[in-house]
């Protein structure tokens, strides 16, 4: 979602130029920073930026300067300096306020928009014809470098994936073990005990098909292998995707603590830490995905 774009574009009476810089957010946002004259074109610069962007907060700020050849006379807005005029002699005029208030250039250049040039009040057509073309340009440039850095981002994310699956089909290449373990520890209990008990007592068998049962972990190794294909079709989409590679995260987070808690094995258990610390890594990634 992060990315720095510019634009320009010149006519007879305007140069327009554009800066598009954004951030992380789950939500589409848009921030428009230029002349309040120009508000009213807001809302067209916001249809063209969100045809762009589905997620991240963009800040869009566009300036103006007059054409070489456009006339730039400078301004006072009389009516304002008057009005603040006749608010220092009210307070003058106060009783008992003793105050001799004195209105200074200093004060007139403080007053909001007091100065105003021919150029920044053009008409809105004037204004819109620079900064459309501007903005596009400026679209461009911001969203060729977003799909630089994402091309980048996806290498580094199908790399932390791959080791998320060479962990799971070591999980599964280790899992039928834990059981034939567990099985001889059993026996082996049982026979230094010395109790006389038949290994293939019904009792024994079911023990073991109990234990067989609880740490069967085939469902959650064929559900990873689907999650698997689908976080590639995902990152393989032209489609903004970061919130369904979100969800996935989950669901796979979810997959691998599940296995941890059936493990009962200390190798199984570290290859459940190794994967669930890549899928972290995977996290923080996808955060940045729109």
């Amino acid at each position: 979602m992060t990315g720095f774009g510019r634009g320009e574009h010149a006519t007879s009476a305007l140069i327009a130029r554009v800066e598009l810089s954004s951030i992380n957010r789950k939500q589409a946002e848009v921030i428009v920073q230029m002349p309040r004259i120009y508000n009213e074109l807001e809302a067209d610069i916001r249809k063209l930026a969100l045809e762009k962007i589905s997620r991240g907060r963009l800040t869009i700020n566009i300036q103006l300067e007059p054409a070489t050849d456009a006339s730039s006379e400078l301004k006072i807005d009389t009516n304002k300096v008057l009005a603040l005029q006749a608010e220092i002699q009210r307070l003058n005029d106060l009783p008992d306020a003793g105050l001799e208030l004195k209105l200074t250039p200093a004060d007139i250049l403080r007053l909001p928009d007091i100065l105003t040039t021919d150029d920044n009040t053009a008409d809105l057509v004037t204004a819109k014809e620079a900064i459309i073309p501007a903005l596009k340009a400026g679209l461009v440039s911001f969203m060729e470098m977003r799909a630089s850095e994402g091309s980048h981002l996806k290498q580094d994310t199908l790399d932390r994936l791959s080791e998320l699956e060479s962990e799971a089909k070591q999980i599964e290449t280790h899992s039928p073990s834990v059981l034939k373990k567990h099985r001889e520890n059993l026996h082996k209990r049982l026979k230094e005990s010395g109790l006389e008990i038949d290994l293939a007592d019904d009792r024994i068998l079911k023990e073991v098909g109990l234990f067989a049962e609880k740490c069967d972990i085939s469902e959650e190794i064929t559900r990873l292998d689907s999650h698997f294909t689908k976080f590639r079709d995902y990152l393989d989409s032209d489609q903004p995707a970061g919130r369904s590679l979100d969800f996935l995260c989950q669901e796979l987070n979810r997959e691998f603590n599940t296995i941890g808690s059936k493990a009962n094995d200390a190798q199984l258990a570290q290859h459940v830490v190794n994967a669930k610390t890549q899928l972290e890594k995977i996290r923080e990634q996808i955060q940045n995905v729109e």
